[in-house]
């Protein structure tokens, strides 16, 4: 006796066809993305994933695997887009700005594309931005995911304040980036703890207002950093 194939809850048997199977992956995607954002990885199961998504549960082991495996198929999905953006920012402003870059440029170069597609793309980037955050906050595998999907995008933004500075020792260009993406995770997660402690002063969903001061915050940091080692 043979097994039967994984379906979905729509009453279709068989292999999906490959458009079917095209949608209803998105659809697994979409529904994993949101339910790992909401609870991590930890506190979700497959059969939520499937039940989200109406599907079988079968049919997400039948297109992703484990666990785990639809958690890296959920984190690629947007990473690429991500790194294929920030590159062609850096790409574009190195271009216009030969010769003549700044800390601040590069920086702002390197992170205003996550709050463009933050505020045009939809729930589904909000939900991404929370996860992303969560990841980089997981000590057990999170640096090893981090490391996997963003690293050579990360070394590009390093060895351009390089040569804005080569003064600077590539330690503290990376202890710099260390807190550059806390402040800028913390930004695009808009957790809401900023609307409670300013009382309604400032929303952290107000993107244009993280566009105003976070990459001049984070190119003080920098240049902070490279002058106290200069002086010391």
């Amino acid at each position: 006796m043979t097994a039967a194939k994984p379906r979905a809850r729509s009453g279709g048997r068989g292999r999906p066809s490959k458009a079917k199977g095209l949608d209803l992956k998105e659809t697994i995607l979409d529904s994993a993305e949101g339910l790992f954002a909401r609870h991590g990885f930890y506190g979700v199961t497959t059969r939520q994933v499937a039940t989200e998504a109406g599907v079988d549960t079968a049919l997400i082991h039948y297109y992703f695997g484990a666990k785990r495996e639809l958690f890296d198929a959920v984190f690629l999905r947007r990473a690429e887009i991500l790194n294929q953006a920030r590159l062609a920012s850096m790409d574009a402003y190195d271009k216009a700005h030969a010769g003549a870059m700044t800390v601040e440029g590069v920086i702002e170069s390197f992170i205003d594309p996550l709050l463009r597609i933050s505020q045009e793309g939809g729930q589904g980037w909000k939900s991404y931005f929370v996860l992303v955050a969560q990841v980089n906050n997981t000590p057990a595998w999170g640096g090893e995911t981090m490391t996997r999907f963003f690293d050579p995008v990360v070394h590009r933004l390093v060895e351009t304040l390089k040569l804005v500075r080569p003064e600077a020792d590539h330690r503290d260009l990376y202890w710099s980036y260390q807190f550059l993406t806390g402040s800028m995770m913390l930004a695009l997660s808009e957790t809401g703890r900023i609307d409670s402690l300013s009382k309604g002063v400032c929303h952290s969903s107000d993107l244009e207002a993280v566009r105003a001061r976070l990459f001049a915050y984070c190119a003080a940091g920098f240049e902070a950093v490279i002058a106290r080692a200069t002086v010391a």
